[in-house]
């Protein structure tokens, strides 16, 4: 539960009768249910009611004109960032109201943390908690939120933001884009400079199951992975079928060695809901699959000269997932089924 809960009284009602602490415990558990494939929903008779869609639905029909003048904005909305909607980067925000101010009713805040909530694995709920109280204090502290167009009458997307954090909703509805466009997340466990091994971080054994490919490769495959300098980490623009991609095609790897990249691919994908996973994988299949991909790891900013390298990429003609490890875990993720989708990224 956020941090507003506790100076609150748990038997205040929402609009619909629940105590707030049941509110977001029984949203959680089941947006959970929710995450899971359309067939399976229908098949366990899950309030869709509950999905995180719907919800941003229920949070954008309680704004009141001067909320809604603050936090949301045209489906194109532009400012000096650009396309705001498409917009992503490793420390900012859209809004200047923070989730866990007075700026929103409690019933509000709750349906917010209901919809953060449903965009993640259960499983993986507590280390995306301990992310955000290492790096910003704690849940709704330092987060703000922006929505996109008007949820129930089309297109709309529903956006967190802060340090290390970067986090969509849509509900399918901006085309040819997984996870609703690029996200951003990241964690400085111990300090801005994390030592080798990256103590504490909960996204270092993403980094260690990449660099397990390594072994597996033989001498010439192993001169084609390393790369000695990494791109600059916001540089997630698509190269299309055509582009100079760095690294190993994955396309040259034994059946053992691709079966170790798809379950590197797999841990990447493992903190997000069900349905965000089967969409990232539809819009790579569209693009040829992981056999179109390529992967490289960066010899440059080698945290302990350990020969385990902090810096990766995979990237394909529509995908890229950027893993910048030093001075600590930020990792940039932009995947679509068209490689001339544009992005506005900035480092």
């Amino acid at each position: 539960m956020s941090s507003h809960e506790s100076n609150n009284n748990s038997e205040n009602l929402t609009s619909d009768g629940l105590n707030r602490r049941g509110f977001v415990q029984a949203v959680g558990a089941t947006a959970a249910a929710a995450s899971l494939a359309p067939a399976t929903l229908v098949n366990a008779g899950v309030d869709k009611k509950a999905q995180p869609e719907m919800l941003v639905q229920k949070l954008y029909e309680t704004l009141t004109p001067k909320q809604k003048k603050a936090v949301a904005f045209d489906w194109d909305h532009k400012d000096g960032r650009g396309l705001l909607r498409t917009h992503v980067s490793n420390n900012w925000h859209i809004t200047k109201p923070k989730i866990a101010s007075n700026f929103f009713t409690k019933d509000q805040q709750d349906i917010i943390e209901a919809i953060f909530n449903g965009l993640y694995s259960p499983d993986w709920r507590p280390q995306i908690r301990k992310q955000l109280q290492d790096d910003a204090g704690g849940y709704g502290k330092s987060q703000s939120i922006a929505l996109f167009g008007t949820p129930g009458t089309g297109k709309f997307e529903f956006v967190m933001t802060g340090r290390h954090l970067t986090i969509r909703c849509d509900g399918d509805s901006t085309e040819h884009v997984a996870f609703g466009g690029p996200i951003f997340y990241g964690h400085a466990a111990e300090g801005f400079n994390e030592e080798k091994d990256h103590p504490g971080n909960v996204y270092w054994h993403q980094a260690l199951k990449a660099n397990a490919l390594l072994p597996m490769l033989d001498g010439k495959q192993r001169k084609q992975a390393l790369v000695p300098k990494a791109p600059q980490e916001s540089k997630i623009a698509f190269q299309g079928p055509k582009g100079e991609l760095p690294g190993i095609a994955l396309s040259e790897l034994s059946k053992d060695q691709l079966a170790h990249a798809e379950g590197v691919l797999k841990t990447l994908l493992a903190p997000y809901r069900a349905t965000d996973q089967t969409e990232a994988l539809a819009c790579l299949k569209a693009q040829g699959g992981l056999e179109k991909c390529s992967m490289a790891f960066y010899q440059s900013d080698d945290i302990g000269e350990d020969g385990v390298w902090d810096m990766w990429r995979i990237e394909g003609p529509s995908f890229v997932w950027h893993w910048r490890g030093a001075p600590h875990v930020h990792v940039w993720v932009n995947i679509s089924n068209d490689p001339s989708v544009k992005t506005n990224a900035r480092g």
